[in-house]
């Protein structure tokens, strides 16, 4: 009890007492020896070999270090083709403006041939977030975006699709900080369509600010490539994977930049091929629990597909306080599907009818998004105010046959049927937002900003019965639902520092109006829904920091989250995978929220400890019930959840040519509902553990060896058991450190393959073994190139000390 009173104390008396904590500026000029500016100038302010801040200097030459407190420190300033300058410089109560600095051009550099490559870590743990940098990965030439998720530290990816973070799913995936309004399987579609070399660096926020939208039990914001350098650079990069079938991944990533005007894009083509093998074990049972019948059922399905990613646009800097950004992006894939089942059925244990089938399937989609938004800065303030305005795009068909064959024990043909079925898909979405900066003084900040979102989703799906090659609609599955989505919402965000408290408090609220409106036919007569809704999302973040330069730091963050059902989960057409598997959606789902709780602390750039509980309401859960041996799954919320982790990241040096990344992650997590007459209770214990090794031998030649445990897992009513991976990878420059090639294996031993057994199903159970084309070889081959001036300053980094934090 101490220790809270005590913390809580300190915090009174730096609320009391701002004013006795003193930060100061230090601010000058930067010139060379033709007293011309040197812009793009890196500046780096160190105590005792930590660095205390760092900046740019603009286009004049001229920077400003903030929030510096008493002391003494060394500066140090850096800039392609001079000499570096150091000086030891000591503000004391006051602000420092130091005289101009001149720079001494460095005779020794011929800046035509120079090669300038600052090896970055792979990850670095700042306040907010943990940033992945997806160079840094070896594998990613080779990869889709989805595996290079699947290979990053404390994110998963399911079977089906579902992308988690450090033990939680429902997780919001945003591409440049945009939503792409995907989820599940569609939006696991969309990731494999664009290439690895595409993206730059990939953003894990655990507790996101009110400035994000509530949707999503985590963030994970996936940055793609956008060069700002000067002049016209580029990279292409060509990869392929052989496992049991071949997969191609290649990516052309330009960019001009000259004056006021940076124009880049972004373009990637992705051949792609896989396999699932299911072996399930039905059983079924009476009332009293005696086993009836079984079935013994084997799937092997395989997919083809060929995908085209661009993303275009341009910066035009109509003054050194304002910008415009214009992005066009296009996604279109190509996707052929095949299945073929045999079964076994059963009964009082003596074989009652086999069965087989197969089904073709074709999945076309393009995805067309576009984007305007401007930034303008208020002077030398801080103040800034965004705004940007979106539409998106999505057009697809799905079709697919079926046909089941039915026999005898003894082999001769019962019976046969044949179904056809098309699913058109038109989505559009248009989305608004504003963001006002206000810094305060006293190293204290506010942010306000409003958001709108509207989504027009119409689904047809036309079921047909096929006799002798001639159709015939079935009416009564068929459907037609249309659903219509509004989203309004307004936050202010304020922040407060001192010496060694930090504080923020959030509020953000969101209106959400959705209609939806299941269309009748001459079978089945239709229906609507209307919900109209309004929530309050806070959140709350404490920092500590236990010495002055923030080498310990304790946080500690309330946050409030909301998990909308996606669209095709509210349409209630049924998906068949098989004979004897079916699923379905549900028009009456409602949110699932979350609250979560989370004490963090960090030693500086190596250690990461967080411990947090997690309380779900009205979970939404796939539910599974059996109908004539047939398994319809269909989502529900028919449950509370809880969940208790401990997440420890470690980023070691043991050698000065290895790098050690861990992560392990330990939880305990349960559910408490009811389905279908069922209790549903289960509890579990799981732990996943991700080991990453990265080596530099010199000349050019480095390697990377990994391995992922996951222990049993718990989802919806099947318990999955443990399974883990190994990857390894050898990379070699060349080409005078602008070219690279990398070979690359994946799941070595093949061991990622999953096992589950069900729990809790009514008068039924199963057991099913799945493996997928996870054992891999990968080779890859990149190449910069074009002429690079300095960097520009930008204004839509997160984070201006990237580049800095990479060098050192």
């Amino acid at each position: 009890m101490k220790a809270p009173c005590l913390f809580l104390f300190f915090l009174l008396v730096s609320l009391i007492c701002p004013a006795q904590l003193k930060l100061n500026t230090v601010s000058s000029l930067v010139k060379n020896n033709k007293n011309e500016p040197v812009a793009g100038a890196t500046v780096r302010l160190f105590k005792d070999a930590v660095l205390i801040a760092a900046a740019t200097a603009n286009e004049k030459g001229e920077f400003t270090l903030s929030n510096v407190p008493d002391g003494k420190y060394i500066l140090i300033i850096t800039a392609i083709g001079y000499q570096l300058f150091r000086v030891s410089v000591q503000p004391e109560g006051k602000d420092l403006v130091l005289p101009a600095i001149l720079l001494t051009p460095d005779k020794r550099m011929d800046l035509a041939d120079v090669v300038i490559e600052g090896k970055k870590p792979l990850m670095q743990m700042e306040t907010d977030k943990t940033v992945v940098n997806v160079d840094a990965m070896i594998s990613s030439a080779s990869s889709n975006t989805l595996e290079v998720l699947e290979k990053t530290p404390g994110v998963t990816v399911s079977a089906n699709g579902e992308i988690g973070l450090n033990g939680r799913t429902g997780v919001l995936v945003l591409i440049d900080g945009r939503s792409k309004y995907l989820s599940g399987q569609d939006l696991a579609s969309y990731l494999k369509s664009i290439p690895g070399a595409q993206l730059d660096k990939i953003e894990l926020i655990d507790n996101p600010s009110a400035r994000y939208d509530a949707a999503g039990n985590a963030v994970i914001n996936i940055r793609l490539k956008k060069n700002r350098t000067g002049g016209f650079t580029g990279s292409i990069s060509t990869g392929f994977t052989q496992g049991k079938y071949l997969r191609s991944n290649n990516a052309l990533n330009l960019n001009y930049n000259y004056k006021k005007i940076n124009v880049f894009g972004n373009m990637g083509y992705g051949y792609d091929q896989n396999f699932t093998d299911d072996h399930y074990d039905r059983r079924f049972f009476t009332a009293k629990g005696v086993p009836s019948s079984a079935v013994s059922l084997f799937n092997s399905q395989q997919n083809r597909s060929n995908a085209v990613n661009a993303n275009l646009g341009l910066d035009y800097s109509a003054t050194a306080k304002t910008t415009y950004v214009f992005q066009l992006n296009l996604n279109d894939s190509r996707t052929k599907n095949y299945l073929n089942y045999n079964s076994g059925n059963y009964s009082a244990g003596a074989l009652d009818s086999t069965g087989r089938g197969y089904t073709n399937g074709r999945n076309d989609r393009t995805n067309i998004g576009t984007s305007l938004s401007v930034v303008h800065q208020f002077g030398h303030t801080g103040r800034e105010l965004s705004a940007d305005v979106n539409y998106l795009n999505y057009d697809g068909s799905n079709v697919q046959s079926l046909h089941n064959f039915m026999y005898q024990p003894d082999g001769p043909l019962s019976g046969s049927n044949e179904f056809f079925y098309d699913l058109p898909l038109s989505m559009h979405i248009y989305t608004a937002k504003a963001d006002y900066v206000h810094p305060l003084k006293g190293k204290a900040k506010l942010e306000a900003g409003l958001k709108s979102s509207w989504v027009n989703n119409n689904n047809v799906s036309d079921y047909y019965n096929v006799t002798d090659g001639e159709r015939l609609i079935d009416n009564g599955q068929s459907n037609h639902f249309k659903y219509r989505e509004n989203i309004n919402a307004a936050y202010v965000n304020a922040q407060k520092s001192w010496k060694h408290f930090g504080i923020q408090l959030g509020m953000r609220v969101e209106n959400t109006v959705a209609n939806g409106n299941q269309m009748g036919n001459e079978v089945l007569e239709g229906s609507r829904f209307r919900k109209n809704y309004t929530k309050l999302f806070p959140s709350l973040f404490l920092s500590y920091k236990l010495d002055i330069n923030g080498i310990n730091t304790f946080s500690f963050a309330v946050t409030r989250r909301i998990n909308r059902p996606n669209y095709q989960l509210l349409n209630e057409f049924l998906i068949f995978r098989d004979q004897y598997s079916y699923s379905t959606g549900n028009a009456m789902l409602n949110p699932q929220y979350q609250r979560r709780y989370e004490l963090k602390y960090q030693h500086k750039q190596w250690l990461r400890m967080a411990l947090s509980y997690n309380r779900f309401s009205d979970v939404i859960f796939q539910t599974t019930r059996v109908v004539d041996d047939v398994f319809i799954t269909r989502p529900e919320n028919v449950a509370m959840g809880h969940m208790l982790l401990l997440n420890t990241g470690l980023s070691l040096s043991p050698a000065k040519w290895w790098s050690l990344n861990t992560d392990v992650l330990l939880s305990w997590m349960g559910l408490d509902g009811e389905a279908y007459g069922i209790r549903l209770n289960p509890e579990t214990y799981v732990a996943r553990i991700n080991v990453l090794n990265q080596f530099q031998f010199g000349a050019g030649w480095s390697a990377e060896l990994s391995g992922y445990y996951a222990s049993r897992d718990l989802n919806g009513q099947t318990f999955t058991g443990g399974m883990y991976r190994v990857n390894t990878g050898v990379q070699k420059k060349i080409l005078k450190g602008q070219g690279s090639l990398r070979f690359g294996t994946d799941d070595i031993f093949h061991t990622w393959v999953y096992h589950n057994n069900s729990i809790d199903l009514k008068q039924a159970s199963y057991a099913q073994i799945s493996s997928s084309d996870t054992q891999r070889f990968g080779f890859a081959f990149s190449y910069r190139f074009g002429k690079d001036t300095f960097s520009r300053k930008s204004r839509h980094q997160n984070n201006a000390l990237d580049e800095e934090k990479g060098r050192m």
